[in-house]
């Protein structure tokens, strides 16, 4: 998939299959759950920064900000400061559209989702010390979701440092290893000095984004240095090429091999989703059983009869069903790292065969499950599927089996009889209805038992159309990243939130002076209730994990949005269509049952009915944390 930039200038980074560029470039970008980004089709080109050289009187802000131009930022997200003056006004007068946001972690998250939702890189503005260090947990998410995003923040100038300066971003008050060096958080992170820098910095960051993967940069300029002038300086012109990375044919014919042995299933993840169609084509072609992880859904359709369910945390008994009833003995592994929230590293989900395991990042395949057999293949997830179809109709016949285990959908609707408080199952199967199957719009799910009952109820049939993080699980992501989604793709999208998340960093005002069409649906019980049932479940007892009754509805209106109330099954439906048809911010604050438990162990439950042990023949422990995985 590509996306085409249009503007008033034309971005830097071009993706196309011809040796000229396009009138409009455009980026390909597929994230999987290695970090990764599946690749580039064909050739990426990098065009000229600027065909003049840059005034004189061009400060290192306003060349900032026509770098980034360039480089096909679309959105700044972020909060300013007096050390970051100059950098705020010259964002704020180019060509990127900048959004001030209430909370520096909340315009990371914005940053992340808006990525997503437009395959465009992003920007994060902060200004020093408490601006930096606020946005961290967000930037975190981002380099475990696999987006690419860049911090612009402010630090302090070389004379005031060590001399106590207001908010002193320097090595004598901040830690400089990680926050402004490459490492585990940022890819590439530099503090500029002076304006000659600008040619290294920016040849950094063309290359970087042009290829495949996340990427994540910190950019900090010294308050002194954003008003200096470049003097007599020239940007690089850079021409380039990033052929995609397609699979040896010696591993196609290694995989056909060893799918052909027997009967094998596909693990689909969000990695996957640029090749949605060729995975139904493979599973169509092969009678493959599909599953997916939580951040995978709806890649391969959710209603497809050869779809057995989602896997890990939310996830559903009908996928160890199948493994027990109907076990496959290989199983090709598409765009995931198969992490703990994935596979919960259970051994009933691994196949007698092993693993054939496709990512582009050649770290990841076996790392989960480091005792399995695991056939590694490193290749973009579309071009190894591509060039597996192609190779089929050669290949022998592969096992089809005739029958498989789908997930469990039961029919709720209102009762008369339990009316009040709404039960999560009701109020998922209204949004099933209203939002997934009467809308276009994104859905996202905040961590908690938000997530769970949204992975493990709704169900989708086209990709793309979900969001949920499994790395780090930040709690606030859904409830500011949805402004970033519903902003990019400019029309809805839909956070599925708790309480708990609502109440720490949302962005509802920040909806407001947008004209953002951002919808909370607040799963409001009056507790952090995956913390409560999970002690319950532990059988620990004495920590309070309930939350003062708070009135969203009333909330949202003290800030300009449109909201209702529900606290009857009976008016669900009602409120999602009303807010649907909204133009303006909207929150649904729902009164649900605290008590009932979410679907987050139903796994151990599928488990411990079927009498499942451990590879070392034992019974499976007692659950040592929650959710229970």
């Amino acid at each position: 998939m590509s996306q085409n930039y249009t503007g008033p200038n034309s971005p830097l980074i071009t993706t196309d299959s011809y040796r000229e560029f396009p009138p409009n470039g455009s980026v390909e970008s597929a994230s999987d759950d290695s970090h990764q980004l599946d690749g580039l089709e064909n050739n990426t080109r990098i065009q000229p920064f600027l065909d003049n050289e840059i005034a004189p009187t061009l400060s290192v802000a306003d060349a900032t900000a026509q770098m980034l131009e360039q480089l096909g930022v679309g959105y700044a997200f972020g909060v300013a400061g007096g050390a970051m003056a100059s950098l705020w006004c010259a964002l704020s007068n180019s060509n990127i559209e900048v959004l001030n946001f209430r909370h520096e972690a909340g315009a990371a998250f914005a940053a992340v989702e808006a990525y997503f939702a437009s395959d465009r890189p992003t920007v994060v503005f902060t200004t020093a010390g408490p601006g930096i260090t606020n946005s961290l947990t967000g930037l975190f998410a981002a380099r475990g979701e696999g987006a690419k995003v860049i911090l612009l923040s402010a630090c302090t100038s070389a004379p005031q440092r060590g001399r106590w300066a207001i908010q002193e971003t320097s090595t004598d008050t901040l830690p400089s290893g990680g926050i402004f060096t490459s490492g585990a958080l940022f890819n590439y992170a530099i503090t500029v000095e002076s304006g000659a820098q600008l040619p290294q910095i920016f040849r950094k960051l063309a290359l970087a984004l042009a290829q495949p993967g996340g990427f994540i940069a910190h950019i900090s300029i010294p308050t002194a240095v954003q008003t200096s002038l470049v003097d007599d300086i020239s940007l690089p012109q850079l021409d380039i090429s990033y052929p995609a990375i397609a699979p040896h044919k010696e591993a196609i014919a290694k995989s056909l091999d060893l799918l052909s042995s027997g009967p094998f299933a596909i693990w689909v993840g969000f990695g996957a989703r640029n090749a949605a169609d060729e995975i139904r084509q493979l599973a169509e072609k092969t009678g493959a059983a599909v599953m997916c992880s939580p951040r995978g859904k709806g890649i391969f359709p959710e209603d497809h009869p050869q779809f057995v369910g989602v896997t890990g945390l939310g996830g559903h008994s009908s996928v160890l069903t199948y493994m027990e009833q109907k076990p496959p003995l290989h199983t090709l592994v598409l765009g995931t790292r198969l992490s703990e929230p994935t596979s919960f590293w259970s051994s009933a989900l691994v196949p007698k065969g092993g693993f054939i395991h496709v990512d582009i990042d050649p770290q990841v395949p076996g790392v989960a499950y480091p005792h399995v057999e695991t056939f590694s293949v490193q290749s973009d997830i579309k071009a190894y599927v591509e060039e597996l179809l192609e190779q089929l109709p050669d290949a022998p016949a592969i096992y089809k089996p005739l029958s498989l285990p789908h997930p469990e959908r039961k029919v709720f609707g209102s009762d008369a009889d339990i009316d009040y408080p709404v039960r999560p199952e009701v109020l998922m199967a209204a949004i099933q209805k209203i939002i997934v199957e009467g809308s276009d719009a994104v859905v996202m799910a905040e961590c908690g038992n938000s997530f769970t009952w949204s992975t493990h109820l709704l169900h989708f049939v086209q990709a793309n159309r979900y969001r949920v993080s499994t790395g780090v699980g930040a709690m606030g992501h859904a409830v500011t990243g949805v402004l970033g989604a519903a902003k990019a793709r400019n029309g809805k999208a839909v956070a599925i939130v708790g309480d708990g998340a609502m109440l720490m960093n949302n962005e509802i005002s920040t909806a407001v002076k947008y004209k953002i069409p951002a919808i909370w649906i607040v799963l409001n019980d009056a507790r952090y209730n995956m913390c409560h049932q999970g002690m319950k479940m532990l059988g620990l007892q004495g920590a309070d994990a309930s939350i003062p009754p708070t009135n969203f509805a009333m909330i949202a209106r003290g800030m300009g949005a449109e909201a209702i109330g529900v606290v009857r099954e009976s008016d669900i439906e009602a409120a999602l269509e009303q807010a649907i048809a909204s133009t303006a911010p909207f929150v649904i604050d729902v009164v649900i049952d605290p008590d009932l438990p979410a679907p987050s162990g139903a796994r151990n439950k599928s488990l411990a009915a079927q009498g499942v042990k451990s590879s070392l023949g034992k019974s499976l422990a007692k659950p040592v944390s929650f959710p229970s995985v």
